[in-house]
């Protein structure tokens, strides 16, 4: 009976708390950023039922508080829920750690790897990512040339299921180059580039006449994986940083007729924009935060990239470099504060992480903008989210559902508040 009671209880919370969730909120008077280059000083926000009803200025539209939650966030800032691509965020918790180290398989080509199923929605990683305003990522697997599909995930969710935004929504190719990274030596030439390139090359074509046949006697996994690439059903997401490996990349993805192609990494990309613009490759930069990869390029080179593509007509968003650092992705929207530091105005450096990756996830139609119709998905600042300085992320929601900004680190420091009364 006791148990029967506690059911009967736990149900209706859960049902009060959908009806709260259900409700239709107004947040009133905040500067709404609308991620799409546009900016509202005074502004009225109202979503009800996950999705956003109406985004005005608070001049031109009569509202009625009752039966609303409704929040006066006169001073404060509202912004779309910020997107991470191309990252192992929730694959790896400790490095140093292998039972935590979920990024990747053995082998070269893996194609038929699925990220999403080895997603942890409980990694402590990802609640410190989520605080800082980072409501949407892409999760990609990484080790070899094929290492298999991403898949976008919200960031708050009791497990993967959940968690699932758009799943094996594409496969990744991490373009052999001349040149590789060796600790203590930089870059060095690759002895094994065109055995690299051979085994590539002979494993795409394989799978490209594999893809022509709807009806092969025998099934092979890996094979069957990259269909979606040549059938335009998924995104090729080409990972190549040098200008050489940019355009040889490209060059051979529309050979083999990939139709959805997306250059990661980029920095390199300035110096061929003509192939990116006659293929309209869209580009995932990778983390700005770096040194320049090339020894006679300025020291900012790596600051003055977004700049130099937006000049260019090339769409592009950043993202914080794969598995490098994936506690630090939570500053994402400080990586679009440097953009606007070094050329970029405000509002379209905030587009490199809202609807410009949204756009080229293929989400946009659902996140990445403050407009009616989208999803509630937003966060709301009491300073520039794009300034280390003034950023205090004080709410978010996915979807109309609050979020909890709460993690490791702020628990430690409410209790060493509490330890030395400072709280």
């Amino acid at each position: 009976m006791k148990n029967i009671l506690t059911s009967i209880a736990a149900l209706f919370i859960c049902l009060g708390l959908v009806a709260q969730e259900n409700k239709r909120t107004i947040l009133y008077g905040a500067t709404a950023h609308l991620g799409n280059g546009e900016l509202i000083q005074s502004s009225v926000v109202i979503f009800e039922e996950g999705k956003l009803t109406a985004v005005a200025d608070a001049s031109s539209i009569r509202i009625t508080k009752e039966g609303a939650n409704y929040y006066d966030l006169t001073g404060k800032h509202v912004y779309p829920g910020l997107i991470l691509p191309n990252t192992s965020l929730g694959l790896t918790e400790i490095d140093a750690v292998r039972a935590t180290r979920d990024l990747n398989e053995v082998g070269s080509f893996t194609p038929n790897v699925r990220s999403i199923i080895a997603y942890n929605t409980d990694s402590k990683v990802v609640a410190t990512v989520k605080s800082n305003g980072v409501l949407l990522a892409q999760i990609c697997p990484e080790g070899g040339t094929l290492p298999g599909r991403s898949s976008i995930v919200e960031l708050q969710a009791w497990n993967w299921e959940d968690a699932a935004y758009l799943m094996d929504e594409g496969q990744h190719l991490y373009w052999p180059s001349k040149l590789t990274w060796q600790w203590g030596e930089g870059w060095k030439a690759d002895d094994k580039y065109l055995e690299k390139q051979d085994e590539l090359r002979s494993f795409l074509s394989a799978a490209k006449a594999y893809a022509a046949n709807k009806n092969n006697a025998e099934k092979d996994l890996k094979f069957e994986s990259l269909r979606g690439i040549f059938d335009g059903t998924e995104t090729l997401y080409l990972h190549a940083n040098f200008a050489t490996d940019i355009e040889q990349s490209i060059l051979y993805a529309k050979d083999l007729g990939i139709k959805k192609v997306v250059l990661v990494g980029g920095h390199g990309a300035a110096k061929v924009p003509e192939i990116l613009k006659k293929y309209d490759i869209p580009v995932i930069l990778n983390r700005i935060h770096s040194l320049p990869r090339q020894a006679d390029d300025p020291v900012d080179y790596p600051y003055t990239l977004p700049k130099k593509l937006w000049d260019l007509g090339i769409t592009f968003c950043l993202d914080y470099d794969g598995s490098m650092e994936r506690m630090g992705s939570r500053n994402l929207p400080f990586l679009a504060g440097t953009a606007a530091a070094y050329g970029l105005d405000k509002e379209q450096a905030l587009q490199l992480i809202t609807l410009n990756a949204a756009k080229i996830l293929g989400i946009d139609a659902f996140v990445g903008s403050l407009e009616a119709g989208k999803d509630a998905t937003l966060v709301i600042s009491e300073g520039d989210l794009l300034d280390m300085k003034e950023s205090i992320v004080m709410k978010a929601f996915i979807r109309g559902n609050e979020v909890d900004l709460s993690n490791h680190q702020t628990e430690l420091w409410q209790k060493y508040l509490k330890k030395y009364g400072l709280e």
